[in-house]
């Protein structure tokens, strides 16, 4: 059988790495990561209502309207978080105390728009996987108060986000249905004006027009906060605008329509949200009739049944719901029947108008229906979620039975509160076995990795698996793995209780190979020297607090990692002073640009009040700080010289170097500088048409990643080596560094199509993130001059293998990211068009998410390339030597590639390890939950990244070198330098 192309075994490989990586996510998340059980059951009784109140409804939304934003009188509450206030009519409340209700609501996380619709018309609970459904939301299928509406014969009509017509695409009328786009975060009006627009002409023709309930979701709210934040004037001139609004509506409602305001859930600081934060969890909720009363002052009301919280930064606490408790008020109010899911319980303060038995009437209903759905659950296959606290739920109802006045209140509404605690901790479900095969798996195939990663060391030159063996051994594995998997199945149908047909058959294949792997290949040399730094950043995972203080941790972990250098320049002779020199300056340069580039961070809310935002001008603005916007574009004129520097030092920056660099690189980076700079402006209205502006940013935009993705890459291709030939005697200017420097124009491509879609901030982090990679390679090749080591006999280790993933997720974190929902940065969808297409859009924020770290798992191939000398044997002087092979530095390509993927397998390993073993911790869905999936994340990317650039950077850079200097391999005259 012919041997394999090396190149194949790369691919082969590598490609069989991200799979594996793949799968073991896979297998874990299926367990980790499950919705709850959504029972498709309606509410049919014909005795579960009570009298409506109202015949009609207008129920507004105002998307991320946060508590603070609302007040009944801002003179009344001068406290400092009323920054920028929705003021309703003071009157109203003043004069009609028994009919306008304000108050602090509570929306579940995740805090994205189509999970607190499917709250608020459900009374539902979402799961943390719900929030990836935001983006992909499919019809709700469980009961809903919209499904109520329309068994009910209540005609709805609908105007504003578009979300609503996704889970709900039959429900509303046809010829009163006005949906817009509600992904165009930068655009601040059309949806807000289209529903101004629809909803007066129906309200001003109410009778003659055939609704009963008329529901209008406004976005402006939230797009301010996601552009300008929350401090922007233009946020003041947004509810100023609403406050009109409201104002109008006021007038124009009837006797017998109720009125209910409310925000789907809150924003934070930044003017973000998705997460669990309080200021995104609080949003506003009004209620308000104009001529019915909703309660009676005579009616005195337990405050157990009345709960208070005290808002963020607030001086008083106010009344507090939840907010899936609109479902059953509103049913009730509208006098239909309450959808069979709900878990909230009815707002007291609304049903006390016709006296206490009406509210314990009402209440008793409420509580009916939430036991009838517990009744069902527990029925259901996942009816042993409830065995811990079914006994505690049976004696509850027991006393509901006999309470009576006010008591029955009080036992009615603490029953639904520990229902709805139960769930909301149960509903945090497990497959323990997947969790722990998925482990298991990850755990092999991290071994395998190591396998992989220690096999190819270069003092077991003469045993490397060159030949089809291990690739055929692969292979066979895989076949039996699946072969395995089907006899499994069918010989135990039990399997099927605790595992799929598909987790079974990746589970097997998983073993088979990665156990062929690992007695093919462990090199146990490796353990004489474990690298401490992925040592202590694996177990970090374990403490929440190092967990969400992360890129403190890897800062030092980065500054930790250019100590041994240092050392090794003062651990040898004088007569290397120039040496030690060289030495002791790149090192304390890469300190530099780490330490610099920390500085760029954004705060999460377990690091306040001990972190500064700096990424952004404030905590509560999105536009950059101003030394940033005067050192941007200064930074991408001098980046494309110092990195002419790096080469010039191996005087490899000839040929094609200048130009590409100096010219092309620089002219790619400006473009990035203006398209951000442009939209700071727009944004900020600060100088001439929005118009223009909008049209040059999409244009400079589209120049820098069109160019560098296609135009770039394609020149790349058909470039010539860097390098000046001399004749008589003939010289190559530039021969030390042949592979290095012509790689390094592979990854500017790139970095430039990163870097556009990068904001200001993160733009300067990643230049001093990516200057780090070239300092390393520096200090790493003085190491071994100053040793009087031969780079064939050492090749790269982890201890210089590690520093790359550690910048890699430095530039993530620096660049504006957390293991947050919050901080993505949706500003980058729109980058490349004013409004929102797939797949571009999605595929911006993945770029401007992770690839920061992209970036640097396809560099890391450059540790084997950069001042690698081409040939077998040459000769210099008529002094003939030995230096590498291609072979060789393929083989180093391969080590290297596997060392970076065996440090983020160890990374994902511990990450999902602290998530399974803290399943039940307090903070699993806010910080360890998180940190697991970027985990998952950065390994795919790492992945993905290490099988292009080894794969067609790599080989592309060798054959050209090959092609170049195979015709004078055997020239007594050949002199290089």
């Amino acid at each position: 059988m012919p041997l394999l192309r090396l190149e194949w075994h790369i691919g082969i490989l590598l490609t069989y790495v991200l799979l594996l990586h793949a799968s073991t996510l896979y297998i874990f998340t299926r367990g980790f990561l499950l919705t709850r059980l959504s029972l498709t059951n309606i509410t049919e009784c014909t005795d579960c209502t009570i009298p409506a109140t109202h015949s009609r409804l207008v129920l507004l939304i105002i998307d991320a309207l946060r508590f603070d934003f609302i007040a009944e009188n801002p003179s009344i509450n001068p406290s400092p978080y009323y920054h920028n206030v929705l003021t309703l009519p003071a009157e109203l409340t003043a004069k009609y105390p028994t009919q306008s209700f304000i108050f602090d609501t509570y929306s579940d996380p995740p805090t994205a728009t189509l999970q607190r619709i499917k709250g608020i018309t459900t009374g539902s609970l979402p799961t943390f996987v719900d929030a990836g459904s935001n983006f992909g939301g499919s019809q709700i299928l469980e009961d809903s108060l919209l499904r109520q509406l329309q068994e009910a014969k209540k005609k709805v009509a609908f105007m504003g986000d578009d979300t609503w017509m996704t889970v709900y695409p039959t429900t509303f009328e046809p010829n009163l249905t006005f949906p817009f786009d509600s992904f165009n975060v930068e655009d601040l009006h059309t949806v807000d004006e289209g529903v101004i627009k629809n909803l007066f002409p129906l309200l001003q023709n109410n009778r003659s027009t055939n609704w009963d309930v008329l529901i209008g979701h406004f976005l402006g709210v939230d797009h301010v906060g996601h552009r300008l934040g929350p401090a922007h004037s233009t946020m003041k001139a947004k509810l100023t605008q609403m406050n009109q609004v409201l104002s109008q509506v006021v007038e124009q409602l009837d006797d017998d329509t109720l009125l209910v305001v409310l925000g789907d859930h809150g924003m934070d600081r930044k003017g973000d949200h998705g997460g669990d934060g309080e200021h995104e969890t609080h949003a506003a909720t009004w209620i308000y009739s104009k001529s019915r009363p909703l309660f009676s002052p005579h009616v005195k009301l337990p405050s157990l049944i009345l709960p208070k919280a005290t808002f963020p930064e607030a001086p008083l606490p106010h009344r507090f719901i939840q907010q899936i408790d609109l479902v059953p008020t509103i049913s009730l109010l509208l006098g239909i029947r309450i959808p069979f899911n709900n878990l909230g319980s009815l707002i007291p303060e609304v049903f006390g108008w016709a006296g206490e038995k009406h509210l314990e009437q009402a209440l008793r209903l409420n509580t009916n229906q939430i036991k009838a759905y517990l009744d069902a659950y527990r029925s259901s296959p996942s009816g042993g979620e409830l065995d811990g606290v079914w006994d505690h739920i049976e004696e509850s109802w027991k006393q509901i039975k006999v309470a009576k006045g006010m008591l029955a209140l009080e036992t009615q509404y603490e029953f639904n509160r520990f229902v709805l605690s139960s769930c909301r901790s149960l509903w945090a479900r497990f497959n323990i076995v997947l969790m722990y095969l998925g482990l298991f798996c990850m755990g092999l195939g991290t071994a395998a990795v190591f396998a992989l990663y220690s096999a190819f060391n270069f003092s077991r030159i003469s045993t490397l698996p060159l030949n089809n063996k291990l690739i055929v051994r692969l292979f066979v594995s895989l076949y039996a793995g699946c072969f395995m998997g089907i006899v499994f199945w069918f010989s135990f149908p039990s399997l099927a209780f605790f595992t799929g047909f598909v987790e079974l058959l990746l589970v097997c294949t998983i073993f088979t190979s990665s156990v062929t792997i690992i007695s093919s290949l462990t090199d146990p040399s490796f353990f004489s020297k474990p690298p401490v730094i992925l040592i202590l950043h694996a177990v970090a995972f374990l403490s929440n607090s190092f967990t969400f203080w992360e890129e403190r941790i890897i800062t030092f972990l980065l500054t930790s990692s250019a100590i041994p250098y240092l050392f090794t320049s003062f651990a040898h002779p004088l007569s290397e002073l120039r040496l030690r020199r060289r030495l002791v300056f790149f090192s304390i340069a890469f300190i530099a640009c780490i330490r610099l580039a920390s500085i760029s961070t954004i705060c999460r809310e377990e690091q306040q009040p001990y972190c500064h935002v700096t990424y952004y001008a404030s905590s509560m603005l999105s536009s950059p700080p101003l030394l940033v916007l005067i050192l941007s574009i200064p930074a991408s004129l001098l980046f494309p010289y110092v990195l002419r520097r790096f080469l010039a030092i191996s005087a490899s920056d000839k040929g094609p170097a200048p130009y590409i660099l100096e010219s092309g690189f620089r002219i790619m980076l400006l473009m990035g500088n203006l398209s951000w700079i442009l939209e700071h402006l727009e944004s900020t209205a600060t100088a001439g048409n929005a118009f223009w502006f909008r049209v040059a940013r999409t244009e400079f935009a589209r120049f820098a990643i069109g160019i560098s993705l296609i135009a770039g890459h394609l020149i790349w291709w058909f470039l010539p080596l860097c390098l000046e030939v001399k004749q008589n005697p003939l010289q190559f200017i530039g021969f030390a560094n042949s592979y290095g420097s012509l790689f390094m124009l592979f990854t500017i491509n790139t970095f430039s199509i990163v870097f556009a879609t990068t904001q200001l901030s993160g733009q300067l982090a990643l230049l001093l993130c990516y200057l780090g990679l070239f300092i390393l390679l520096e200090m790493t090749d003085s190491a071994l001059d100053i040793r009087n080591q031969v780079w064939v006999l050492h090749p790269p280790s982890m201890d210089e293998i590690v520093p790359v993933g550690l910048l890699g997720l430095l530039a993530f974190f620096t660049t504006g990211h957390q293991a947050t929902m919050p901080s993505i940065q949706w500003k980058s969808a729109f980058l490349l068009s004013p409004v929102l297409k797939y797949p571009i859009s999605p595929l911006l924020v993945i770029i401007n998410t992770f690839g920061p770290i992209f970036i640097f798992a396809l560099s890391v191939p450059i540790l084997s390339l950069w001042k690698k000398p081409p040939l077998g044997v040459g000769k210099v002087d008529n002094k003939t030597f030995s230096i590498t092979s291609s072979t060789t530095i393929q083989l180093s390509i391969l080590r290297v590639c596997f060392g970076l993927s065996l440090y983020f397998s160890v990374l994902l390993f511990s990450s999902a390890a602290s998530a399974a073993w803290l399943r039940r911790h307090l903070m699993v869905w806010k910080v360890f939950a998180p940190r697991f999936m970027l985990a998952g994340a950065s390994m795919l990317t790492v992945d993905l990244g290490l099988l292009i650039g080894a794969l067609f950077g790599t080989c592309r850079v060798i054959q050209k070198v090959q092609t170049f200097y195979k015709p004078l391999e055997t020239d007594k005259d050949t002199k290089s330098q």
